[in-house]
């Protein structure tokens, strides 16, 4: 379902943004400026206004800064432009702008335990998440499954801080008690995920031993 949701997200993203990725192409923007614009942009919805408490200002700012996440990945597929750095630049930002984005919400809720662990799970759970697919990736393991991911926490924290906003001043500790939660089974279930992979192949590998040469 989180698949689905994200997918549903980014192609509607594209659309909607695609006379900006004309517009783009014709100016010679690389994706690689959009990735920089768009962590520049978290960074001031987090760090300029979560910090100080302007929420709506925040979460319009960040996710109007994390949708270029979206434009940059078109804009390259455009470009046609070879090399890998790109997509290694691309989910560095990813990591930059999360922990902005955390790291100015544990500033937020410094004086508030319960909420500041929840920010803190967030943040390294998250990390892990990520580390965990993009390890497995690298070993030649399948960890490609998930609850939660970079849109469904980037949702979470927008919809808990609106609701905070509008006076439901528990919205935003509770949407990060849950994002916290999701976060962990995520990891679980890309580690489980990988040993079923590992345990798969080593199979194959035997049984193509078996077999012998063709």
């Amino acid at each position: 379902m989180a698949k689905i949701f994200s997918v549903t997200i980014k192609s509607a993203t594209v659309r909607l943004f695609d006379p900006l990725i004309r517009a783009l192409l014709r100016l010679g923007v690389t994706a690689n400026v959009v990735t920089v614009i768009g962590t520049l942009g978290v960074g001031v919805g987090a760090l300029g206004f979560a910090t100080r408490g302007h929420l709506v200002a925040a979460v319009v700012i960040v996710t109007l800064s994390a949708l270029t996440d979206v434009v940059d990945g078109a804009l390259a597929r455009a470009q046609r432009k070879p090399g890998r750095f790109g997509a290694l630049l691309d989910s560095t930002m990813d990591r930059v702008a999360d922990g902005m984005v955390f790291a100015s919400l544990a500033y937020l809720y410094r004086d508030e335990t319960p909420t500041l662990v929840a920010v803190l799970i967030c943040l390294v759970a998250g990390q892990v998440v990520s580390y965990v697919k993009a390890r497995a990736e690298g070993l030649g393991l399948d960890a490609n499954v998930g609850l939660v991911e970079r849109a469904e926490r980037l949702i979470s924290i927008g919809v808990g801080g609106l609701l905070t906003a509008a006076g439901v001043g528990w919205g935003l500790p509770a949407a990060l008690w849950l994002l916290a939660a999701g976060s962990i089974f995520t990891v679980g279930q890309r580690m489980v995920q990988a040993a079923r992979s590992d345990r798969q192949q080593l199979a194959d590998q035997r049984a193509a031993g078996r077999q012998g040469p063709a």
